[in-house]
């Protein structure tokens, strides 16, 4: 620990609040809270610590703090620094998985549609529903049942659906506010477990039917029934009050914590929500910056109650959400929750058996990496290729590995601007200039390692730009390929030397990884280059064709080999007048694509 650090340690407050830390590029790389300052910061650099957090330690250079008036103040400045910077070792939920949900419109004629987004409106919702296919299903019974307007623009004139019985015909004839309300009410009572009310009726009515020898028509009835039971009624009754709740069960072990959910809806149990991640605060304090973030991102999913096991903060947590929360001593929902924290705690061993081959793969390949080098462990590294044909449409790629996987939101691609033909030096002399004359400019995190596709040439190219120019001294090495093209050997050092790796390492492995996805990404972006390129160039020579109508026919067909299967009237249609549209495709037929 440097001096600053102890310093900085021995002056802490003993007061609620949040600490940053941040590593040698001043990056914050994970962002805590703490009801007292003093205690929980000093505590990740004393005593002994797993593997997890014996990572992020070694990684902080430096801290800072912001003291709070209280821990709920604490708790929700942490879920909104968490936000702002999207600290590495921070829990942050990455799926983006939303519910189907049945919407009953607020239009003058209402409809019934399928959504996967809640709004403030005037329509209502209900769901979510487990998955698409429920959702569906459950639209489709209540089409039959209900006869709203099915059409989304108003037609002129009464469709199929009105003469199936399954539409009242508002286009065509008078539809009052009243007989609307009316199916809207009977569908929320529907939804809302009034379900068995319109199987007993639609009963009623198929023994009148059958009493009647109208057999079609009480079969239609019995169908109908059939379809509510097998629909609405094959799950099995968890609770009976009909409340909508979400149930929250965690298990904790080996630094890691699991969180289950139960959605429970109409008192049946509809889906499951299983998240795992790092722990690195006191398991209590963990679950609830679990849960602000989990209904900050599904906040539409927020249900009447929140059911949560007896050791957490359970005032706070209905603070922080804003909902009635409850903490179960015995009966069902006790149950429950003692069912979510087992399920928790079974997926949890099940995954260390995985994350162990995982980070086999990745981290500790990362950590080899380095220690093959004489580096520190490279945990961020970017690496290039340049990509032309001859010299032509000249670009560069960049792609990014964070501890071993690929961070694709900030892969970069470059066209080559200042170079005249082919020339692999000077390409990598300006696409290095160019990346981390940026990085300096808008103080981005530096790589701990820069890999080039190629030999001597292009290392030292790339070594002239950061250390002559830049100043930077970021260790650089070249992946070398056969005649095959496959990763070849690996270069590193002053003057470059072959690195002894072996070629069946999980080392090696990541390394050809990192080659294959530049080689990939750079040549798909040369490839959209060239056929842009190739589609203005043949167009160029064609008197009428201007700059409006190259990107107007680049937008319409995409591609020369699609333009040169259209017809005369199929150009046209891009907004070319047919004297021009006949040059193109005479022009086109004599082109070899």
């Amino acid at each position: 620990m440097n001096e600053r650090l102890k310093e900085k340690l021995a002056i802490l407050p003993d007061q609620p609040g949040c600490y940053l830390m941040k590593d040698a590029h001043g990056t914050v790389i994970y962002v805590g809270k703490a009801k007292v300052l003093k205690n929980r910061v000093r505590s990740y650099f004393t005593g002994t610590h797993d593997g997890k957090t014996l990572r992020l330690v070694n990684e902080i250079a430096d801290f800072e703090y912001i003291v709070t008036s209280s821990d709920l103040e604490a708790l929700i400045l942490e879920m909104n620094l968490i936000k702002k910077y999207d600290p590495k070792y921070n829990v942050m939920l990455k799926d983006d998985k939303s519910y189907p949900f049945i919407k009953i419109t607020g239009e003058t004629h209402p409809r019934l549609i399928i959504t996967r987004t809640v709004k403030k409106d005037k329509g209502k919702y209900f769901g979510p529903y487990p998955n698409a296919q429920a959702a569906h299903e459950t639209k489709k019974l209540l089409d039959r049942l209900y006869p709203l307007r099915k059409c989304e623009k108003m037609p002129k004139k009464v469709c199929l659906y009105y003469h199936m019985g399954q539409c009242l015909g508002p286009c065509e004839y008078h539809v009052s506010e009243e007989e609307n309300k009316q199916i809207v009410e009977q569908i929320t009572r529907f939804l809302n477990g009034g379900y068995k009310e319109v199987k007993e009726k639609l009963t009623e009515k198929m023994m009148e039917a059958a009493e009647q020898l109208q057999f079609e028509r009480a079969k239609e009835y019995r169908d109908q029934i059939s379809y509510i039971e097998t629909l609405m009624e094959k799950q099995k009754m968890i609770l009976h009050d009909f409340v909508d709740r979400d149930i929250f069960g965690y298990a904790y072990d080996k630094g890691w914590m699991c969180v289950q959910v139960f959605f429970i809806r109409q008192g049946k149990l509809i889906e499951r929500n299983v998240s795992m991640f790092p722990l690195y605060q006191e398991p209590e304090e963990e679950f609830l910056t679990f849960l602000g973030q989990f209904y900050s991102k599904h906040y539409h999913l927020k249900p009447r109650e929140v059911v949560l096991p007896r050791e957490i903060d359970g005032e706070m947590a209905a603070k922080l959400l804003d909902v009635n929360v409850t903490q179960p001593k015995s009966g069902k929902k006790k149950e429950l929750v003692d069912l979510a924290c087992k399920n928790a705690h079974i997926a949890l061993q099940e995954k260390f058996f995985l994350i162990e081959r995982d980070e086999e793969r990745t981290i500790r390949a990362v950590e080899r990496l380095g220690e093959a080098l004489g580096i520190p462990t490279p945990h961020r590294i970017e690496a290039f290729d340049n990509s032309n044909i001859q010299g032509t449409d000249a670009v560069a790629a960049m792609v990014v590995f964070i501890d071993g996987k690929p961070e694709k939101k900030e892969y970069r691609k470059y066209k080559i601007k200042t170079v005249q033909g082919a020339d692999d030096y000077e390409s990598m002399r300006e696409v290095i200039r160019r990346r981390y004359t940026r990085v300096l400019r808008e103080r981005l995190p530096l790589p701990h390692l820069i890999v080039v596709d190629g030999g001597k040439g292009q290392i030292q190219a790339a070594k002239e730009v950061l250390e002559c120019e830049l100043g930077l001294s970021i260790p650089i090495a070249g992946l070398v390929k056969d005649e095959k093209h496959r990763t070849s050997h690996f270069l590193f050092g002053d003057p470059p030397s072959i690195v002894s790796l072996e070629k069946n390492s999980q080392e090696f492995y990541l390394l050809q990884r990192i080659q294959e996805e530049v080689h990939r990404f750079a040549i798909t972006f040369h490839r959209q280059v060239r056929s842009k390129s190739a589609f203005h160039s043949i167009l160029d020579q064609i008197p009428g064709v201007g700059a409006k109508r190259k990107q107007a026919l680049l937008q319409h067909f995409g591609s020369i080999k699609k333009m040169k299967e259209a017809t005369v009237e199929q150009i046209q249609e891009a907004n070319i007048p047919k004297h021009v549209a006949q040059k193109i495709h005479e022009t086109l037929q004599t082109y070899e694509s």
